[in-house]
């Protein structure tokens, strides 16, 4: 970046005195002509330059394929891992509500044996 900085900053300084540049441009030495266009070439350049230097920046910070994947199996490892540990509390449940059932029966059971 900084390097991009210091091309714009080269290029941008001849510009500064615009007066002079207007004058240089509709001076007839072709020298002054070839001194007005290099600088416009200049600045075009460093201007490209910074412009693409931005649009490295843009391009990173949006995700690339691997991270936006991993994000997207840490979510669904997450859900997993939840939906776990629901099926096993509702599995503890279950196996309570066969042990309630089974001693009613027996309970039963033994009540019928005795009548």
């Amino acid at each position: 970046m900084i390097a991009c900085v210091m091309a714009l900053e080269a290029a941008l300084l001849p510009c500064l005195p615009a007066r002079e540049l207007q004058a240089i441009d509709r001076s007839p030495h072709p020298s002054h002509q070839i001194d007005v266009e290099r600088h416009a070439r200049d600045f075009m350049e460093a201007a490209k330059k910074l412009q693409l230097y931005f649009i490295g920046l843009q391009r990173e910070d949006q995700p690339t394929k691997a991270e936006t994947l991993q994000k997207e199996i840490a979510v669904m490892e997450e859900e997993l891992k939840i939906k776990t540990e629901l099926i096993q509390k509702q599995e503890k449940l279950i196996l309570g509500w066969r042990k309630d059932l089974k001693d009613q029966l027996d309970k039963h059971n033994t009540e019928l044996e005795r009548v």
